[in-house]
């Protein structure tokens, strides 16, 4: 989708055109979004575009598309700059940050504004809560957490996937299906019904048809992800396979958030605990039940908060925060912004 026009935003009220604005963008493995909100909290320009994972993508093509998300919506602001925030999938290491700041130092916008990088996770985190004191975890295609403290302190996880210890998300229990429905097909394991499940999700005759499909190349390996839904399903329709894999995605869940909570101490004080993602968005009741049973013993004062939100709005919300605007208009930009992420929401990426 391209920028939305002034006409297509929500307003509370006219701008000052004296005033300047703030640019957001928060970017992801499938997609990327940007908006110029000024700093009395109005949205003046919203975009969308492309991954800007600079591991998947490449860091040209990310920074690429960055580039022309902030300048597009930049020029439909039409006032000038305050502070750019980029919170972006692959930023986990110092040195990608880094890189990536080198990347685009030379870029226009770079010059007129303090420009602010970090991981996406940060805006997810903002999205659900304000409180300084917070934790967040996705789970999607994959999982990560990030927690924070009110002295400024942080929490984080390299999130590399199986090379720094991680597992889940989307991608992990949909491989965790296949592995255990392959098994009770040729009799190495216990029957489940994602043997039928799988096929069926597939438009396939039998799970042989699947696993021939993903070797030929005839289904893609990436639509793997999209099995999430079934194994949640098979789980609360008692399939014991299934359940045995999403009891372990919320111990995952629960550890990720109770071992950021430990390293930032935060055992005697109200903490929620942001879930995001795909998988964490369908808010089933079993997962998030076994999330909390995890938790709940270390961590008694801990609140799941479940958001649907898009982290453009936490990406909005910390650089608002950070051009020094008033609460007030953080609080009119968080509305804002979440309204018109939800109308663009099914829109199509160019």
């Amino acid at each position: 989708m391209g920028t939305m026009t002034a006409d297509d935003v929500p307003r509370a009220h006219v701008p000052d055109p004296r005033g300047r604005v703030v640019v957001a963008v928060d970017g992801g493995g499938s997609k990327t979004d940007a908006v110029a909100v000024d700093l009395d909290g109005t949205v003046l320009g919203f975009g969308r575009g492309g991954a800007s994972n600079a591991q998947t993508r490449g860091l040209a093509t990310a920074v690429g598309v960055v580039d022309a998300l902030v300048s597009r919506v930049r020029a439909e602001a039409a006032l000038p700059v305050a502070a750019v925030g980029a919170y972006l999938a692959g930023l986990d290491l110092p040195q990608e940050i880094t890189a990536f700041r080198a990347a685009v130092s030379d870029l226009a916008w770079a010059h007129d504004a303090p420009v602010h990088l970090d991981n996406d996770m940060f805006a997810l985190l903002r999205t659900g809560t304000d409180a300084p004191d917070a934790v967040a975890v996705v789970c999607g295609t994959g999982i990560n957490c990030v927690g924070v403290r009110a002295d400024g302190r942080d929490a984080r996880f390299p999130a590399l996937g199986p090379i720094s210890g991680d597992w889940g998300g989307g991608a992990g229990i949909a491989q965790e299906a296949l592995w255990y429905a392959a098994r009770a097909e040729d009799g190495r394991g216990r029957p489940t019904a994602f043997t039928t499940l799988i096929p069926r999700h597939f438009g396939e005759s039998d799970l042989t048809a699947v696993v021939e499909g993903l070797h030929f190349g005839r289904i893609e390996h990436d639509d793997l992800t999209s099995l999430a839904p079934v194994v949640l399903a098979a789980a609360r329709e008692g399939d014991p396979v299934a359940r045995s894999i999403v009891d372990r995605l919320g111990d995952e869940i629960g550890l990720l958030a109770r071992v950021a909570l430990e390293r930032l101490d935060l055992h005697d004080v109200p903490v929620p605990v942001v879930l995001g993602g795909g998988v964490l968005a369908a808010e089933d009741p079993g997962l998030l039940a076994r999330v909390h049973d995890f938790l709940a013993p270390a961590f008694p004062r801990a609140a799941l908060v479940p958001t649907r939100e898009r982290p453009i709005v936490g990406a909005a919300v910390l650089t608002l925060a950070d051009a020094g605007a008033r609460p007030e208009a953080i609080a009119r930009a968080r509305a804002q912004v979440a309204a018109v992420a939800d109308a663009v929401a099914d829109a199509p990426v160019r």
